[in-house]
C-alpha cells in the first residue's frame, strides 16, 4: 500500500502491520504493558516509515486510552487540577513545535533520542536508579 503524507509518499506492508500491530494488542493485554514501545519499532523498521509519521500516528493511537482513562480519574476524583493547569498547555505546544523539530533533525538522531530514552525509562522501572 502507497501512504502519502506531507508530498512523501512511503510503501507500506499493511499484512505485516496488521499482524504485528494484533500480536503487540495481545501480548500488551495478557500482561499488561502499554504497546508502544514495542508499536513504534514496528512502524519505524518493520514498515519503513519516517520517525515523524510514526510518532504522529502512536500519539493518535493512545490519544483514545488516554482521555477514557482520564474521564475515568476525574470520576473517581483523581485529577489534580494544579498539575493539569500546567501540563495541558505545555503539551499542546510540544505537540505543534516537536513535529517541526524532528522533520528538521536526522532521522537517526531522532531514533537514538528515543532508545536512550526508552533505555532510561527502563532503567528507572527496573529500579536500577
Amino acid at each position: 500500500m502507497i501512504v502519502e503524507f506531507w508530498g512523501h509518499e512511503f510503501k507500506v506492508n499493511v499484512v505485516l502491520g496488521c499482524v504485528g500491530g494484533f500480536i503487540i494488542a495481545v501480548l500488551s493485554s495478557m500482561f499488561g504493558f502499554g504497546g508502544g514501545p514495542f508499536m513504534v519499532p514496528l512502524m519505524s523498521v518493520g514498515l519503513g516509515l519516517p520517525m515523524y509519521v510514526v510518532v504522529g500516528s502512536s500519539l493518535l493511537a493512545i490519544a483514545f486510552n488516554s482521555v477514557m482513562g482520564s474521564l475515568r480519574h476525574l470520576q473517581f476524583g483523581n485529577l489534580d487540577w494544579t498539575l493539569f493547569a500546567i501540563m495541558f498547555p505545555a503539551a499542546i505546544m510540544a505537540g505543534f513545535i516537536s513535529p517541526q523539530i524532528a522533520k528538521r533533525v536526522s532521522p537517526i538522531v531522532v531514533k537514538r533520542v528515543a532508545v536512550v530514552g526508552l533505555c532510561l525509562l527502563g532503567l528507572k522501572l527496573l529500579g536500577v536508579y
